[in-house]
């Protein structure tokens, strides 16, 4: 089993890259995180219409680099948010089935509504406003705090 990330973004900082491969090292090695970074549409301009062209074209991207099984989850500020500890019961669950499961972070103008509509589950990891590039990090330490949970290691207090 594999927890895939699909993220549009730049290349982040350095402390972004080394945070997101702190984490993804901690991981078991049969729960591997792949990284699979996508470069963003430029943009000419930030009327609405250049914005929706932009993230629809990221859409296509980012749909053609989804593994072809497994479980889709879409990270969207509208999405549902969900515990530390629910986050680990849905792993749980994942892993009991075997199934792969890709994350979907969009860029900076987030995820165009046919990614959504693709995905089995969009959460929202904060009502906070974040670099896209931060919800990396964030989310490989989720994931790991998640694997930790599930196998009562002393990483997570309630």
């Amino acid at each position: 089993m594999k927890l895939h990330i699909v993220s549009v973004g730049h290349k982040p900082p350095d402390w972004i890259s080394r945070g997101f491969q702190e984490y993804s090292r901690r991981m078991p090695r049969e729960l591997p995180i792949v990284l699979t970074e996508l470069r963003p549409v430029v943009r000419a301009s930030k009327n609405a219409a250049q914005i929706n062209r932009a993230r629809a074209k990221e859409a296509v991207r980012i749909l053609a680099a989804i593994p072809s099984d497994g479980v889709k989850v879409a990270l969207d500020e509208h999405g549902k948010t969900i515990t530390t500890a629910q986050l680990a019961g849905r792993l749980e669950n994942w892993m009991s089935r075997g199934q792969d499961v890709c994350f979907l972070i969009g860029g900076a103008d987030g995820l165009d509504e046919a990614v959504k509509n693709r995905a089995d589950l969009i959460v929202s990891l904060s009502r906070l406003t974040m670099p896209h590039s931060l919800i990396r990090v964030v989310l490989a330490e989720q994931l790991y705090r998640a694997i930790s949970i599930i196998r009562s290691h002393p990483y997570h207090r309630d």
